[in-house]
């Protein structure tokens, strides 16, 4: 028995923000991140629609990339005081997995963080408020999804909630506001969604209702990442739509081990952050390699390799091809090859060296490993980070 779960209803085209106006209900907390929805004006119109449809609204602003526990317990705060029966979430991934993690805990605020952790073990949601989530950006697809990313700064750890809980109940998937991606954003949130779509393609909780919906997203983001990276406007509405899709796919079929190392590499060096898209468009060609080992696997990549117009030869080489196209990929949208070369080099080697059989132990152990089509030891996680430290060859 499988389960496949998506909001109860998605709005999706270009002026589907103003269904907001048709949502039922007193109070509503908008949940927001750093500034450029107020700066665009889509801020004001949230306000302005919600409040058509009758309702009082207060809002949560400057969530911050990779939201961490506190701010998810400041935000719960004001929804217990508030006690609206909407929270609305605009923004990148970012505000909206705060969002998330803020509604446990003002439906249940005796909740610990630690009670969370563990895939799959929420509370019942919808005692209190419902959901409704808006993105911005072309990647993350957590409109759709049953995951929030929140991040522990002490412990320097990123964990991934899951919960078919979270999925909220309402998406507007609205391209005018993807319009406002700077070009380097376009980039790393569409090389997220490829991830997305390529890991829950072959993961082993794949099936027949993800299939389609993984490879066509995967056949659109190849078409119309680079060109919506480029500037062309009119590519923004068909990623916006494609990240959605790899959304739906990856949060039934979830993901691999590119996820795990991007959740437990992104936030644990002194440097600077990884940015979440730029760490799985840097990990994904070594674990295409790693998995490929698996023939079922290697099949499974083979027909990704077709669906992005990559024909001829075995599925060895079809491998090696789709390989090649996701690091031209990266290259044109100016993603670095490797950790070493990220950013100028600001993961320092020494330091990521000292750290690398913690890091390796954490992301075996992450929730996202579990579905990878290849099972990995932490021996093995040591030797494929590596790889992706130093852009040298997976052979094992």
């Amino acid at each position: 028995m499988a389960r496949f779960t998506l909001p109860r209803d998605l709005y999706h085209g270009k002026g589907s923000l103003e269904e907001l106006k048709t949502l039922r209900g007193k109070k509503a907390v908008v949940v927001v991140g750093g500034g450029s929805m107020k700066r665009f004006g889509f801020l004001d119109r949230v306000e302005q629609y919600l409040k058509e449809a009758g309702m009082e609204v207060a809002l949560y602003e400057g969530v911050e990339p990779d939201p961490s526990v506190e701010t998810v317990m400041k935000g719960a705060k004001l929804m217990q005081e508030f006690e609206p029966d909407w929270i609305v979430s605009i923004g990148g991934g970012s505000p909206i997995d705060a969002a998330k993690a803020m509604w446990v805990f003002y439906e249940y605020p005796d909740t610990k963080f630690e009670d969370l952790i563990t895939p799959f073990s929420f509370p019942t949601l919808r005692t209190k408020a419902k959901f409704c989530a808006i993105p911005s950006t072309s990647g993350t697809a957590t409109e759709v999804t049953a995951f929030s990313v929140i991040t522990d700064y002490e412990k320097g750890i990123k964990y991934p909630l899951a919960d078919f809980n979270i999925t909220p109940d309402v998406a507007i998937v609205d391209p005018e506001l993807a319009e406002t991606m700077p070009a380097k954003l376009t980039a790393n949130t569409g090389m997220d969604a490829l991830t997305h779509a390529m890991e829950a393609y072959v993961s082993t909780l794949h099936c027949d209702y993800t299939d389609p919906l993984a490879l066509h997203a995967i056949e659109m983001i190849h078409t119309y990442l680079i060109k919506s990276f480029e500037g062309d406007m009119s590519a923004r509405e068909p990623m916006h739509n494609a990240q959605c899709l790899a959304g739906m796919a990856f949060s039934n079929a979830l993901l691999g081990i590119v996820h795990s190392m991007a959740h437990k590499t992104g936030a644990a060096y002194s440097g600077g952050h990884i940015v979440h898209g730029a760490a799985n468009a840097m990990y994904l060609p070594k674990v295409i390699k790693f998995n490929s080992k698996v023939p079922e696997t290697a099949k499974r990549y083979a027909k990704i390799a077709n669906y992005m117009g990559i024909t001829g030869g075995s599925d060895e080489e079809l491998v090696d091809k789709l390989i090649a196209e996701v690091r031209k990929m990266n290259e044109q949208l100016g993603i670095a090859p490797s950790i070493k070369e990220y950013e100028g080099g600001i993961i320092d080697e020494k330091e990521f060296n000292d750290k690398l059989k913690a890091v390796a132990e954490l992301a075996v152990g992450d929730a996202c490993t579990g579905s990878n089509p290849r099972p990995i030891t932490p021996a093995e996680m040591e030797k494929l980070l590596l790889c992706c430290y130093y852009d040298t060859e997976v052979d094992f």
